[in-house]
């Protein structure tokens, strides 16, 4: 409790727990800790932010793609293919996406299994 007639009985004036001493220059509103949001973020804002991403990304692949479309050859093996260029790299980069969520794939189910055969281990 302070002396000071200026500053409410019920206010926080030694500024304890705030990790600095009192300001003996402050008034009393200084010293009223900031209330929490009462926004929260959600599942919902988190998807919508989400979204909005994805089609930003979309319409940057679009334009990537429109903006490269000379014919060229594709050659794998015995095939031979002639696609736009831009689609060539999108469908690289698709490809290359899909073997690495493969890979990761692999790696979640050995793990799973690890942990499996190692909870039954331990209730035995």
């Amino acid at each position: 409790m302070t002396t000071d007639p200026s500053v409410p009985p019920d206010s926080p004036a030694t500024g304890a727990g705030r990790g600095t001493p009192p300001d003996p220059t402050a008034t009393a509103g200084e010293y009223l800790v900031k209330p929490e949001s009462a926004l929260k973020f959600t599942r919902a804002a988190a998807l919508w932010s989400a979204l909005i991403t994805g089609f930003v990304v979309l319409i940057v692949l679009l334009v990537f793609i429109m903006q490269n479309t000379d014919t060229t050859t594709i050659h794998f093996l015995p095939w031979e293919w002639n696609l736009p260029l831009g689609v060539a790299i999108l469908l690289a980069a698709v490809c290359g996406g899909l073997l690495t969520v493969a890979v990761g794939t692999a790696r979640i189910v050995q793990l799973r299994r690890a942990a499996k055969k190692n909870f039954k281990g331990r209730n035995a």
